[in-house]
């Protein structure tokens, strides 16, 4: 079981990815709605792993992988981005998440994902 601090603008998503990731075992220790609140959250709670949006307002996914990163090399993010940003993604991943779920996103895709990066 994982702690999870789930990252996400629209409280419908965080709500849906919440009870997918507990369904599976694990436990949402935080819920953040912006990169800034999810790089104080991750101080604060430090858990497993994160999962973060790349569209917010204020500051984005990718504002908040590189927050995260600074603080904690060896943080466990995956982005969650809608089609038709992959090239967002990638530029995630170069700031060290380690892998990504497409919205809309199915429980076992979100399954998967976790299987490889824990």
């Amino acid at each position: 079981m994982a702690t999870v601090l789930v990252v996400d603008d629209s409280t419908y998503f965080r709500l849906k990815l919440k009870m997918v990731l507990e369904n599976l075992g694990h436990q949402v220790i935080g819920e953040a709605e912006d990169g800034k609140k999810a790089a104080q959250m991750y101080s604060q709670l430090n858990p497993d792993l994160v999962t973060m949006d790349i569209s917010m307002p204020n500051v984005n996914g990718i504002e908040g992988v590189k927050m995260i990163m600074e603080k904690d090399p060896s943080a466990i993010i995956i982005m969650v981005s809608a089609m038709g940003q992959k090239h967002h993604v990638l530029d995630a991943m170069k700031l060290g998440a380690k892998h990504f779920i497409v919205k809309p996103m199915h429980d076992d895709t979100v399954k998967k994902v976790l299987d490889k990066v824990l």
